[in-house]
């Protein structure tokens, strides 16, 4: 990231030729450089906090595995007696939704709003699905329903537990790392090496600039693909950026379809009770739910009858929607059809089918997978993992470069009056457009040229005074 300088005698560096790159390299040298010292700690900072938050699956298995293991039993309750055991230990709050067991040895969770639960979350209620036994309850977050611990991590990465002003933080950094991959990777791959091998593997040796240049270079063009890709899939959560993004999507037909399940006759409850297959739960629900119930565990089986089945999600009904039953196997994120219930009598209201999706659609769904984690489980996990480590080095490695090189001095000012007209006209209208799609690096690369002048200036009147 800050291999900014000129060359010394242990670097091998491409003699200038005449072409488009001999006249670009000082520049994106040079933008190279200001982005390693101004944002590689932006850098360094999510990429720690993002080890974390990558590690945080297993340690969550290990932490919660109380609330998240059972005992396998002979057979499971049906789902109606599991939920009314978490209202019976949480009589205050309101079933929302209820995650069931999908696999052997794993708990019920039913997700409660209400006294104490924060706006935004839900209080996760483990249920095991064999006895009806309340295992624990926790907070838990978001549609992956995270636990304390990698909500925690994630709210690190996230914002720095900041709040809306810590976004910015994450924003900047997700929106300056495709800009440092793509100019690392160009310097790297315009530098003349006496083997092909130099290129994709680092050069031992004493410890010198040249070997840590080697390092970073080569983990850098192995790394590059994974960093575009974290850095496309950050932005679509980020603040300003986020919201261009999302606008381009809904122009190019690329918004994710959702499910629809309102009712077209109202009918409140009235104090009446939830029937479970047909029979009371004894249980009174909240206001708003409707008068007429088949219940939940008749509501999975007609779901699973039009072909939403295996690891679902099911929200609860209210006088206004019936159940909604969703698919969300997020290991293999192509599993995501959702159908919409009446709950008076389990007609299919809607259906949506991942099949049907746009492909842009379907492609930011598994981008998202792919950035939290969860495609394929702990293999995509472990890749996260070395990416952030990878950027950890990188940094570090290009600070160490410039502590070696000390006390070397940039590329020139004016790298840019190198470049012919006709490429810099281009190259600047579409800095422009890029800078105005990403608010952050517009902005940020503003106050680059702001200080850069600004140096250039007063370079100028000290040589003018001396």
């Amino acid at each position: 990231m800050l291999t900014e300088q000129p060359p010394t005698a242990d670097d091998t560096t491409a003699p200038a030729r005449p072409g488009t790159w001999s006249a670009l390299r000082p520049l994106v040298l040079r933008m190279h450089f200001y982005a390693g010292i101004l944002i590689a700690p932006f850098l360094l900072v999510a990429a720690a906090s993002g080890l974390l938050y990558a590690l945080s699956f297993q340690a969550e298995k290990i932490v919660y595995r109380h609330e998240l293991e059972v005992p396998v039993g002979d057979r499971a309750v049906p789902l109606a007696q599991q939920v009314d055991a978490a209202r019976r230990a949480h009589p205050d709050n309101t079933v929302k939704a209820v995650w069931p067991a999908h696999e052997e040895g794993t708990t019920t969770r039913v997700l409660m709003t209400g006294p104490g639960v924060e706006e935004g979350r839900h209080l996760a209620v483990f249920v095991d699905p064999y006895t009806a036994e309340i295992r624990g309850a926790l907070p838990a977050y978001g549609s992956s329903g995270a636990l304390p611990l990698r909500t925690w991590l994630s709210e690190l990465h996230r914002d720095l537990h900041l709040g809306e002003p810590g976004r910015v933080y994450s924003e900047l950094a997700a929106s300056w790392m495709w800009v440092v991959a793509l100019g690392g990777l160009a310097l790297w791959l315009g530098r003349k090496r006496a083997t092909k091998r130099a290129l994709l593997l680092p050069e031992g040796g004493p410890r010198s600039r040249r070997r840590t240049l080697s390092w970073h270079g080569t983990v850098g063009l192995w790394a590059t693909a994974g960093l575009l890709g974290l850095s496309a899939t950050g932005l679509t959560w980020s603040t300003y950026a986020g919201e261009n993004i999302g606008a381009l999507r809904e122009q190019l037909g690329g918004v994710t379809p959702a499910v629809s399940a309102a009712l077209d006759s109202v009918a409140t409850a009235g104090g009446g009770h939830e029937g479970h297959d047909g029979h009371g739960s004894g249980h009174a629900e909240a206001p708003g739910a409707p008068a007429q119930d088949i219940g939940i565990d008749r509501a999975v089986r007609a779901a699973a009858e039009a072909g939403v089945s295996g690891e679902i999600a099911v929200a609860m009904p209210t006088d206004a929607t019936g159940y909604v039953v969703k698919e969300m196997d997020r290991t293999y994120p192509v599993h995501q059809d959702a159908v919409g219930l009446d709950p008076a009598d389990g007609t299919v209201l809607d259906t949506v089918r991942y099949a049907d999706y746009p492909l842009l659609a379907k492609l930011t769904s598994v981008g998202i997978a792919l950035h939290m984690g969860t495609y394929l489980g702990l293999p995509n996990q472990l890749a996260l993992a070395l990416l952030a480590l990878a950027v950890v080095l990188l940094v570090v490695w290009g600070y160490r470069m410039w502590w070696l090189r000390r006390p070397g001095k940039p590329v020139p000012a004016g790298a840019w009056r190198k470049v012919p007209v006709t490429l810099l006209l281009p190259l600047a209208a579409v800095v422009a457009l890029v800078g105005w799609f990403v608010p952050l690096l517009g902005l940020s690369l503003l106050a680059f040229l702001a200080i850069d002048g600004t140096r250039s200036l007063l370079a100028r009147r000290r040589a003018r005074t001396a």
